[in-house]
């Protein structure tokens, strides 16, 4: 795929578009795998949107890969292995108000997945986490959506100071189900603080995408489970 654009949202958080032929996106929350120049192992990357010949991806820079993609220009070819993973279920029944919570990088996904809630005539309200409100990106791109936003930092400059669940009790959110992907943390919080069913999707380091190297596997009420392969997606009552 070609790369069309390469961004910078805020610090250390880049957007990147990429357009040329790849296999369709079965469900929300897939990720593909991008092969780097001089890097044995390719760096996987959630996809946040996609159409037809295009897919959106939002990543941050955390070590040399991510810095190396950050500097690609517009222009720049690159081998992407993908989409992978099993991605987030929209097909639950009796669903109509589903909480979908994020927390840093991991929002990207959830934005996609609320696109795939909201044309399925659910009215999901999105609840994000950062650090510090220099840190917030897709705020906007949610509230176009028609979708209640909240936003909590931890510095407590922008939304509810705090985490997630403080801003899920501080602001009455209820819901009848629930979507989830970010840092271990906030997801053992949500898991306590929710009684409600729900998919969470897993940060795992990935070697291979595609479960060869079982290098992301995990253990679970069902035994161990690869991330990549069996995942990233796992039922609240799976974990």
């Amino acid at each position: 795929m070609t790369i069309i654009e390469n961004i910078k949202l805020v610090d250390k958080v880049y957007r990147m578009k990429l357009g040329g032929g790849h296999k369709p996106v079965t469900a929300p929350g897939q990720f593909v795998n991008i092969a780097l120049p001089g890097k044995f192992l390719r760096r996987p990357i959630s996809i946040c949107d996609w159409t037809d010949d295009t897919l959106t991806l939002i990543y941050k820079v955390v070590g040399e890969g991510t810095e190396q993609m950050s500097k690609m220009a517009e222009g720049t070819e690159l081998n992407v292995l993908g989409p992978l993973g099993n991605g987030f279920d929209v097909e639950v029944p009796k669903m109509r108000h589903p909480l979908v919570v994020g927390g840093g990088v991991g929002v990207p996904p959830l934005y996609g997945l609320t696109k795939e809630l909201v044309k399925k005539g659910c009215r999901p309200t999105i609840v994000m986490g950062f650090n510090t409100a220099s840190e917030v990106f897709l705020y906007d791109e949610f509230k176009a959506l028609g979708v209640d936003v909240f936003v909590t930092t931890m510095d407590g400059t922008g939304g509810t100071k705090g985490v997630v669940t403080d801003a899920m009790e501080q602001n009455g959110i209820l819901s009848d189900y629930f979507y989830c992907c970010g840092p271990r943390p906030m997801i053992e919080a949500l898991k306590q603080d929710t009684i409600t069913e729900g998919q969470i999707s897993m940060e795992e380091r990935l070697g291979c995408g595609f479960g060869a190297c079982v290098g992301c596997t995990i253990e679970t009420k069902n035994g161990f489970k690869r991330v990549c392969a069996d995942g990233p997606v796992f039922l609240k009552s799976e974990l």
